[in-house]
């Protein structure tokens, strides 16, 4: 099966300054999170949770195609996505 994200969900993950979703692969829940790096140059150290998820929204179809081919590279449940997967 191909992994697909049916749920719109996201949130803030303050102690690693990054944004978490999750994906599913049938029945298989696959946990991401998006580090600061790879959201834009917008996110600062003192960005605030709503910039944080703001800028994952305007984003959100390219993190789920670099989302898709980490997943097809090395298949499991939790992956963390850096500025270099989105290259």
């Amino acid at each position: 099966m191909a992994l697909i994200f049916p749920n719109r969900s996201r949130s803030f993950d303050q102690v690693r300054k990054g944004v978490r979703f999750s994906g599913y692969d049938g029945m298989f829940e696959v946990r991401f999170l998006v580090e600061e790096g790879a959201l834009g140059s917008a996110i600062t150290q003192s960005s605030s949770e709503a910039a944080y998820l703001s800028a994952f929204d305007a984003a959100r179809s390219s993190i789920q195609e670099a989302a898709s081919r980490a997943y097809r590279h090395r298949r499991g449940n939790n992956f963390t996505l850096k500025a270099e997967d989105f290259h």
